[in-house]
């Protein structure tokens, strides 16, 4: 059974600088693009970071220079370290295979509540 498990959000002040991480089944990150999704209240769950199996990385504008993706092949784990977080990065993040996330795979995700 594959399994996503999303660590390390909370409430944090605007400024503040997280890491997210994301233990995967082995069945699954050994070979895929994996990546970081977000969902804001009221809003659709939107792609923020991607990263494949050999490191190369994608960003969503609003996160470019701000936040930075990784992986530990070795942990089967992926990470989000995010920086200068904005209000606007209040969202509970997932992730999963990236571009097209896999139904099935949806974990609970990790809150991240900005405070201004």
């Amino acid at each position: 059974q594959v399994q996503l498990v999303e660590s390390g959000g909370g409430l944090v002040q605007a400024g503040g600088s997280p890491r997210l991480s994301c233990a995967a089944s082995r069945g699954i990150f050994a070979y895929s693009r994996m990546g970081w999704y977000r969902q804001a209240p009221e809003k659709q769950r939107e792609l923020v970071a991607s990263i494949s199996t050999l490191g190369s990385t994608f960003y969503q504008t609003s996160v470019t220079g701000r936040f930075t993706i990784s992986r530990d092949n070795a942990k089967n784990t992926v990470y989000l370290q995010m920086n200068s977080l904005k209000p606007e990065d209040t969202a509970v993040y997932y992730c999963n295979t990236a571009p097209s996330p896999i139904s099935n795979y949806w974990g609970q995700g990790t809150q991240v509540t900005v405070s201004s």
